[in-house]
């Protein structure tokens, strides 16, 4: 019998979700009432399948998401303000091709870093490469680059990325090696690749948040204008679980 010897072949080649489809064909009966070309095709889909599947885990692994999230699992109560027609159409991804950002606003534990990871989740499933930090965590990343003189490297694998999500935006003010770093990565994104941010600060006092006016300006320049707004309100869904739970 050749089936063994096929099934290894086809492991060999790496067509791993064509061997196990192989093998399930062998093994069940119903199969044999399909021609071949309706076999073959099984064995194709399960082949394509299988390697989106694998690149769809490397994406989101390399993206380092926050939360494991998902559009469809969004709560659109009334009192959250979340335009469920807008989001689904965010969704479809049609912002990171024309390369426009989103700005994500609300108070405390009103989902603003879920909402961007589902966005993100969204995006590595549309075949997109995403990275996720929090603000903090980037300058750190950043300012370590440039004491080991890697800096330049940093900046070009951020600019690689089709969406970088950049969490909790204004929790502390920035120091003047900040916001340089914060405009470079942004220069190197400007109207190429997309970016998120999350802030529990209004749009309008980012100004305010960034510091020193002149690099505020371009700052804000390279990510206000080109960006769709969500500003999340209601009662904190952390507060909401904890009431469900009780």
């Amino acid at each position: 019998m050749l089936n063994h010897p096929t099934a290894e072949k086809l492991r060999d080649l790496k067509f791993t979700g064509m061997a196990e489809a192989f093998q399930e064909q062998l093994q069940q009966s119903e199969y044999a009432e399909l021609n071949f070309e309706e076999r073959f095709a099984i064995l194709v889909e399960r082949e394509w399948i299988y390697r989106k599947n694998v690149r769809l885990q490397t994406r989101l692994r390399a993206a380092r998401l926050r939360q494991s999230a998902c559009i469809e699992n969004l709560s659109f109560r009334a009192d959250r303000k979340l335009d469920k027609g807008s989001i689904l159409a965010l969704g479809a991804c049609s912002w990171i091709k024309e390369a426009r950002n989103i700005l994500i606003t609300g108070p405390t534990g009103a989902g603003k870093s879920y909402l961007a990871c589902a966005l993100g989740h969204k995006a590595c499933m549309a075949d997109y490469r995403v990275r996720y930090y929090r603000l903090s965590r980037l300058f750190e990343e950043a300012a370590t680059s440039k004491e080991e003189g890697r800096y330049v490297r940093f900046l070009e694998s951020l600019a690689r990325f089709h969406v970088l999500i950049l969490d909790d935006w204004g929790l502390e003010s920035m120091t003047h090696k900040q916001r340089m770093a914060l405009l470079e990565i942004l220069e190197d994104r400007y109207s190429q690749k997309s970016t998120i941010i999350t802030s529990q600060i209004p749009v309008d006092s980012w100004h305010e948040v960034v510091g020193d006016a002149t690099l505020a300006d371009a700052i804000l320049d390279r990510v206000v204008h080109n960006s769709y707004k969500i500003d999340l309100q209601g009662e904190s869904m952390r507060k909401l679980e904890g009431k469900k739970s009780r």
